[in-house]
């Protein structure tokens, strides 16, 4: 399976991934789930939304227990975020079958939409609209960096962007969704665990900065003269570090938008995107809260005016405990090698899921930590850790 989907949505000169929603490589990544349902008889379907699902049982029965990720990307990611949960989940199928265990429940292999947000700048679009926490409207209005809408870029890949919207009649029939994915972060390498369960995911979200200042010529323009919105934006970046490390939390300024965008031309229009996380919901809206105060005073001192906008927002998830303890009994039946159980700042649809059917989470050991980008890693043997203990879940959930 990695061999097969490996070169898919690859680029070449960085060696990192760019499978974005609706486009050539996530055909290419959709085409691939397919055919791996096929391959096992596995019942083949794409929701309203997009997501893709594979069944093994009667996908209307109800009670089913649901694994998988996504396969989307962000720029340059890395080959684990995501795929790394599909693959397993098609492994963890074929294990159960290898142990002859025969689930009483029905059980799927999802693969969710839009994940990343990269082109379209929602993260978890699959499952937000499916558990109605991103309105159809928004979501066909959204539009990538070249001003395509979400809706025509589905219609282009053969999809009915009419059809969106809450799915909670499938929700409904699901008793239990377990999402694997590689761990963002070095809490199990520390550890010395190939495989960890998950405790809680950070509120996080997105803010988009619009720093709107005069557009004229760098050569001739005065510097007292000037209302550059790129010394407001580089400032409020400096202070967004600054206010994230004093209340202990997470800020970055990671995405970036300039008009006209010329060597020799002070800019009109400065965008940049926030992505925030914290331990609790006060402290994040505090932080943020400080960050776009700094803009703004920078911005009156430029001359430059500062529009903010909440593109997304996940509060602060704490997953099902009885699911995760039980998760924990069944990786270490025997409580003698206990599953480490820890927090994460990802974000991930478990989490957006998480309102209305039971999740947990899986981590694979990330020996050094990195994540979104093409050095993200996992070693073979902490893959296949993760499968059997996938598989000892589905088999206890399922089968049991």
């Amino acid at each position: 399976m990695w061999r097969d989907l490996l070169p898919l949505g690859r680029s070449a000169a960085s060696g990192g991934y760019r499978r974005f929603a609706w486009t050539s490589a996530d055909t290419d990544c959709r085409a691939w789930f397919r055919a791996q349902a096929e391959a096992r008889g596995l019942t083949y379907e794409v929701d309203r939304n997009g997501n893709q699902w594979a069944w093994l049982g009667d996908p209307l029965a109800g009670q089913a227990v649901v694994t998988g990720s996504h396969l989307d990307s962000v720029p340059d990611g890395g080959a684990y975020d995501g795929p790394l949960g599909v693959i397993s989940a098609f492994a963890a199928v074929d294990a159960l079958r290898d142990r002859g265990a025969e689930p009483r429940k029905p059980l799927a292999v999802v693969n969710f939409g839009d994940e990343e947000g990269a082109r379209f700048g929602v993260a978890c679009a699959g499952s937000r609209l499916t558990a109605g926490r991103l309105t159809p409207d928004q979501a066909r209005e959204l539009r990538d960096a070249e001003g395509v809408t979400l809706a025509a870029a589905m219609e282009r890949a053969g999809r009915d962007p009419a059809a969106l919207g809450p799915d909670p009649e499938r929700l409904a029939r699901i008793d239990a969704f377990v999402e694997l994915h590689v761990e963002q972060g070095r809490a199990l390498d520390l550890a010395g665990a190939p495989v960890g369960v998950a405790s809680a995911i950070w509120p996080h979200g997105r803010w988009r900065f619009d720093f709107r200042g005069e557009a004229n010529h760098a050569g001739t323009t005065r510097l007292e003269d000037r209302h550059d919105p790129m010394l407001t934006y580089a400032t409020t970046v400096l202070a967004a570090r600054k206010k994230a490390r004093l209340a202990g939390a997470l800020a970055t300024f990671g995405k970036v938008a300039v008009e006209p965008n010329g060597v020799n031309a002070i800019a009109s229009l400065v965008r940049g995107w926030l992505d925030s996380r914290a331990a609790d919901e006060d402290t994040l809206a505090a932080l943020v809260a400080a960050v776009e105060q700094a803009a703004r005073e920078r911005g009156a001192r430029d001359g430059v005016a500062v529009h903010v906008v909440r593109e997304s927002f996940t509060p602060v998830v704490e997953f099902a405990h009885d699911l995760r303890d039980r998760l924990t009994r069944l990786i270490a039946p025997t409580g003698t090698n206990p599953v480490p159980v820890l927090p994460t700042g990802a974000g991930h649809d478990a989490g957006i899921l998480s309102a209305a059917v039971p999740t947990a989470m899986l981590f694979v050991r990330n020996p050094t930590g990195v994540s979104h980008s093409p050095a993200e890693s996992a070693a073979e043997d902490d893959c296949a850790a993760g499968v059997d203990a996938l598989a000892d879940v589905l088999e206890g959930l399922a089968c049991g």
